[in-house]
């Protein structure tokens, strides 16, 4: 059943993609001439520029330093409340009160490296930017100037999920793309 909603939602989802691409076609200006468009895979682009694939590993290797650490605090914290559950009976009221406040500060301290690291704001989220950044502004240079020469007035993502139902392999400039970058398809 949940199956069957999501595929119904998905197709919706398309649909409503695809009402929404035919009002931005029919709301622009009438020309002399035919509209031209173009599609690009970002997806295999990005599959075939080796620096896309090193930043990835940066960020794969970034992330689960960070998640290592995390875990450890983490683990810490987990250590010393079970410890503290089995000196319970054997501690004072202050002692008690002492064990609680660094058990609680130990896990203050994972929640905040990981909000540093992890949030939307973070270190992960810096790094993606700082890395992905120029990749991406040199593939839009690229599209870009492709568009330019070749009178494309709309350049669409064939791997994003904006409900193109079909795109002819005769309007896909992902190999123009990457050969403007310098590269060739894998």
């Amino acid at each position: 059943m949940k199956r069957t909603y999501l595929n119904k939602t998905r197709v919706i989802s398309r649909l409503g993609g695809l009402f929404l691409l035919l009002a931005m076609l029919a709301a622009m200006p009438l020309k002399g001439h035919a509209q031209k468009f173009a599609l690009v895979d970002m997806e295999y682009v990005l599959k075939n520029i080796p620096a896309y694939e090193r930043a990835n590993e940066q960020l794969n290797q970034a992330s689960k330093k960070w998640q290592a650490e995390v875990e450890a605090l983490n683990t810490e914290a987990s250590t010393m409340y079970k410890n503290y559950q089995n000196e319970l009976v054997f501690l004072s009221k202050e002692q008690k009160q002492a064990k609680q406040e660094a058990i609680m500060k130990k896990e203050k301290e994972a929640a905040d490296l990981k909000q540093k690291y992890f949030s939307p704001e973070g270190e992960l989220f810096k790094k993606r930017e700082s890395l992905m950044q120029p990749i991406q502004e040199e593939i839009y240079n690229a599209v870009k100037e492709i568009a330019d020469l070749h009178g494309y007035s709309l350049v669409l993502d064939r791997a994003s999920d904006t409900a193109i139902i079909f795109g002819s392999p005769r309007i896909d400039i992902s190999d123009e793309v990457l050969k403007k970058l310098g590269y060739s398809a894998r």
